[in-house]
Protein backbone atom coordinates (compact mmCIF):
# COMPACT_ATOMS: atom_id res chain seq x y z
CA UNK A 1 0.00 0.00 0.00
CA UNK A 2 1.18 3.60 0.70
CA UNK A 3 0.85 6.54 2.64
CA UNK A 4 -2.78 8.36 3.03
CA UNK A 5 -5.57 10.49 4.69
CA UNK A 6 -8.89 10.98 4.43
CA UNK A 7 -10.41 13.58 2.40
CA UNK A 8 -9.61 17.20 3.54
CA UNK A 9 -10.69 20.20 3.01
CA UNK A 10 -10.17 20.16 -0.79
CA UNK A 11 -12.60 17.03 -1.09
CA UNK A 12 -13.18 13.66 0.39
CA UNK A 13 -12.16 10.33 -1.59
CA UNK A 14 -13.71 6.91 -2.11
CA UNK A 15 -11.81 3.30 -1.82
CA UNK A 16 -12.03 -0.32 -3.06
CA UNK A 17 -11.88 -2.68 -0.42
CA UNK A 18 -9.35 -4.04 2.03
CA UNK A 19 -5.60 -4.43 1.04
CA UNK A 20 -5.08 -7.69 -0.34
CA UNK A 21 -7.60 -8.16 -2.48
CA UNK A 22 -7.21 -7.96 -6.46
CA UNK A 23 -9.36 -5.06 -6.44
CA UNK A 24 -7.43 -3.08 -4.09
CA UNK A 25 -4.25 -3.85 -5.56
CA UNK A 26 -5.29 -2.74 -8.85
CA UNK A 27 -6.55 0.31 -7.68
CA UNK A 28 -3.29 1.37 -5.88
CA UNK A 29 -1.60 0.19 -9.20
CA UNK A 30 -3.46 2.69 -11.51
CA UNK A 31 -2.98 5.36 -8.60
CA UNK A 32 0.49 5.31 -8.83
CA UNK A 33 0.27 5.44 -12.26
CA UNK A 34 -2.10 7.88 -13.19
CA UNK A 35 -0.88 10.80 -10.13
CA UNK A 36 2.51 12.47 -9.54
CA UNK A 37 5.28 11.45 -7.11
CA UNK A 38 3.26 12.98 -3.82
CA UNK A 39 -0.45 13.05 -5.03
CA UNK A 40 -0.19 8.93 -5.52
CA UNK A 41 1.28 8.56 -1.79
CA UNK A 42 0.05 11.61 -0.47
CA UNK A 43 -3.57 13.81 -0.17
CA UNK A 44 -5.61 13.24 -3.24
CA UNK A 45 -7.51 16.38 -2.14
CA UNK A 46 -4.46 18.71 -2.05
CA UNK A 47 -2.62 19.92 -4.82
CA UNK A 48 1.05 19.83 -5.20
CA UNK A 49 1.69 22.83 -2.90
CA UNK A 50 -0.36 21.13 -0.37
CA UNK A 51 0.92 17.39 -0.80
CA UNK A 52 4.26 19.69 -0.32
CA UNK A 53 3.97 20.76 2.79
CA UNK A 54 2.12 17.50 4.22
CA UNK A 55 5.20 15.72 3.26
CA UNK A 56 7.46 17.82 4.52
CA UNK A 57 5.81 18.13 7.80
CA UNK A 58 5.48 14.34 8.45
CA UNK A 59 9.50 13.93 7.43
CA UNK A 60 10.35 16.67 9.94
CA UNK A 61 8.37 15.02 12.73
CA UNK A 62 9.75 11.65 11.63
CA UNK A 63 13.26 13.08 11.35
CA UNK A 64 12.63 14.14 15.32
CA UNK A 65 11.73 10.82 16.27
CA UNK A 66 14.38 8.88 14.64
CA UNK A 67 16.75 11.49 14.01
CA UNK A 68 18.81 13.14 11.18
CA UNK A 69 22.01 11.67 11.69
CA UNK A 70 23.82 8.55 12.04
CA UNK A 71 27.34 7.44 12.73
CA UNK A 72 28.81 6.01 9.22
CA UNK A 73 30.19 3.57 11.35
CA UNK A 74 26.71 2.43 12.81
CA UNK A 75 24.13 3.84 10.77
CA UNK A 76 20.63 2.71 11.85
CA UNK A 77 19.03 -0.32 10.10
CA UNK A 78 14.90 1.20 9.05
CA UNK A 79 12.48 -0.46 7.33
CA UNK A 80 9.88 1.95 5.66
CA UNK A 81 6.46 -0.64 5.66
CA UNK A 82 4.34 -0.20 2.75
CA UNK A 83 6.35 2.60 1.46
CA UNK A 84 4.51 3.82 -1.83
CA UNK A 85 6.83 4.94 -4.42
CA UNK A 86 9.87 5.55 -1.73
CA UNK A 87 9.42 9.35 -0.67
CA UNK A 88 10.57 8.66 3.14
CA UNK A 89 12.44 6.06 2.54
CA UNK A 90 14.80 7.60 0.24
CA UNK A 91 14.74 10.77 2.98
CA UNK A 92 16.03 8.75 5.32
CA UNK A 93 18.11 7.16 3.00
CA UNK A 94 19.52 10.53 2.49
CA UNK A 95 20.16 11.03 6.43
CA UNK A 96 22.92 8.34 6.42
CA UNK A 97 20.14 5.55 7.34
CA UNK A 98 19.98 2.05 5.96
CA UNK A 99 16.47 1.55 4.36
CA UNK A 100 14.91 -1.39 3.39
CA UNK A 101 11.27 -0.45 1.98
CA UNK A 102 8.32 -2.56 0.64
CA UNK A 103 4.67 -2.30 -0.75
CA UNK A 104 2.13 -4.25 -1.77
CA UNK A 105 1.92 -2.41 -4.90
CA UNK A 106 4.12 -3.38 -7.75
CA UNK A 107 3.83 -0.08 -9.54
CA UNK A 108 4.96 1.73 -6.56
CA UNK A 109 7.60 -0.83 -6.15
CA UNK A 110 8.95 -0.12 -9.73
CA UNK A 111 8.76 3.29 -9.45
CA UNK A 112 10.53 3.90 -6.22
CA UNK A 113 13.55 1.32 -7.65
CA UNK A 114 13.56 3.59 -10.71
CA UNK A 115 14.09 6.74 -8.22
CA UNK A 116 16.71 4.87 -6.52
CA UNK A 117 17.98 7.01 -3.72
CA UNK A 118 19.64 4.17 -1.36
CA UNK A 119 17.06 1.90 -0.35
CA UNK A 120 16.60 -1.59 -1.27
CA UNK A 121 12.80 -2.33 -2.17
CA UNK A 122 10.90 -5.06 -2.58
CA UNK A 123 6.86 -6.23 -3.14
CA UNK A 124 5.51 -7.63 -0.20
CA UNK A 125 2.15 -7.21 2.32
CA UNK A 126 2.38 -6.08 5.63
CA UNK A 127 1.99 -9.70 6.95
CA UNK A 128 4.53 -11.53 4.55
CA UNK A 129 7.78 -9.07 4.93
CA UNK A 130 10.40 -11.46 6.12
CA UNK A 131 14.09 -10.33 7.46
CA UNK A 132 17.20 -11.97 8.90
CA UNK A 133 17.68 -9.87 10.53
CA UNK A 134 15.43 -6.93 13.20
CA UNK A 135 15.58 -3.38 12.32
CA UNK A 136 16.32 -0.51 14.23
CA UNK A 137 12.98 1.46 13.30
CA UNK A 138 9.99 -0.05 11.57
CA UNK A 139 7.92 2.84 10.13
CA UNK A 140 4.75 2.07 8.76
CA UNK A 141 3.10 5.60 7.76
CA UNK A 142 -0.46 5.93 6.87
CA UNK A 143 -1.08 2.53 5.86
CA UNK A 144 -2.49 0.78 8.49
CA UNK A 145 -6.03 2.56 8.74
CA UNK A 146 -6.41 1.46 5.51
CA UNK A 147 -7.00 -1.75 6.11
CA UNK A 148 -10.65 -3.14 7.38
CA UNK A 149 -10.02 -7.09 8.20
CA UNK A 150 -9.54 -6.83 11.62
CA UNK A 151 -7.70 -10.48 11.26
CA UNK A 152 -5.60 -8.64 8.16
CA UNK A 153 -4.78 -5.86 10.65
CA UNK A 154 -3.61 -7.91 13.55
CA UNK A 155 -1.21 -10.20 11.35
CA UNK A 156 0.41 -7.06 9.84
CA UNK A 157 0.57 -5.56 12.99
CA UNK A 158 2.38 -8.05 14.32
CA UNK A 159 4.28 -9.02 11.95
CA UNK A 160 6.03 -5.53 11.96
CA UNK A 161 6.14 -5.99 15.59
CA UNK A 162 8.41 -9.17 15.49
CA UNK A 163 11.14 -7.78 13.08
CA UNK A 164 12.05 -4.81 15.88
CA UNK A 165 15.33 -5.35 18.15
CA UNK A 166 15.11 -5.01 21.64
CA UNK A 167 14.93 -0.93 22.48
CA UNK A 168 13.82 -0.42 18.99
CA UNK A 169 11.27 1.20 17.83
CA UNK A 170 7.59 0.45 15.87
CA UNK A 171 6.26 4.00 14.54
CA UNK A 172 3.12 3.68 13.39
CA UNK A 173 0.03 6.19 12.61
CA UNK A 174 -3.47 6.80 13.19
CA UNK A 175 -5.71 8.76 15.47
CA UNK A 176 -5.25 8.85 19.30
CA UNK A 177 -8.96 8.02 19.97
CA UNK A 178 -10.72 5.37 22.60
CA UNK A 179 -13.29 4.23 19.61
CA UNK A 180 -13.22 3.35 16.19
CA UNK A 181 -14.13 5.52 13.25
CA UNK A 182 -14.67 4.41 10.02
CA UNK A 183 -14.54 6.82 7.00
CA UNK A 184 -15.66 6.61 3.88
CA UNK A 185 -15.52 3.06 1.89
CA UNK A 186 -11.75 2.29 3.15
CA UNK A 187 -11.01 3.46 6.32
CA UNK A 188 -11.13 2.47 9.48
CA UNK A 189 -9.34 4.50 12.71
CA UNK A 190 -8.64 1.96 15.57
CA UNK A 191 -8.47 3.23 19.12
CA UNK A 192 -4.99 3.40 20.64
CA UNK A 193 -6.14 0.77 22.95
CA UNK A 194 -6.36 -1.88 20.07
CA UNK A 195 -3.07 -0.68 19.26
CA UNK A 196 -1.75 -1.73 22.68
CA UNK A 197 -3.86 -5.01 23.23
CA UNK A 198 -1.86 -6.05 20.22
CA UNK A 199 2.04 -5.24 20.86
CA UNK A 200 2.50 -4.58 24.62
CA UNK A 201 2.09 -9.24 24.84
CA UNK A 202 4.97 -8.84 22.39
CA UNK A 203 6.82 -6.85 24.02
CA UNK A 204 6.04 -3.29 22.74
CA UNK A 205 5.34 -0.47 25.33
CA UNK A 206 3.32 3.02 23.95
CA UNK A 207 5.99 5.42 24.46
CA UNK A 208 4.13 8.81 22.53
CA UNK A 209 2.09 9.80 20.23
CA UNK A 210 2.40 13.33 18.18
CA UNK A 211 0.02 13.95 15.99
CA UNK A 212 0.56 15.80 12.42
CA UNK A 213 -1.25 18.83 13.58
CA UNK A 214 -1.88 19.35 9.80
CA UNK A 215 -4.96 21.27 9.12
CA UNK A 216 -8.00 19.18 10.51
CA UNK A 217 -5.85 15.99 10.32
CA UNK A 218 -6.04 13.93 13.39
CA UNK A 219 -3.83 11.56 12.73
CA UNK A 220 -0.02 10.86 14.12
CA UNK A 221 2.92 9.27 15.47
CA UNK A 222 2.39 6.51 17.39
CA UNK A 223 5.92 5.20 18.70
CA UNK A 224 5.91 1.41 20.66
CA UNK A 225 9.34 0.68 21.96
CA UNK A 226 10.45 -3.10 22.56
CA UNK A 227 11.52 -3.40 26.39
CA UNK A 228 11.30 -7.10 25.91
Amino acid sequence: MTDDTEGGPEGSTTYPAHPGTTRTRAYWNTRHRDHDDLASGGHIGLDRAGNELFYALRLGALLSLIGDLTSPAAPLFVLDAGCGKGHFARALARCGHRVDAFDASPEAVERSRAANGGPRYAESRLDEWRSPWPYDVVLCVDVLFHVLDDAEWAAGLRNLASLVRLTGRLIVTDEDDDRPRPLGDYILHRPTAAYREELEPLGLRHTEFRPYAFRENRVGFHVFTRTR
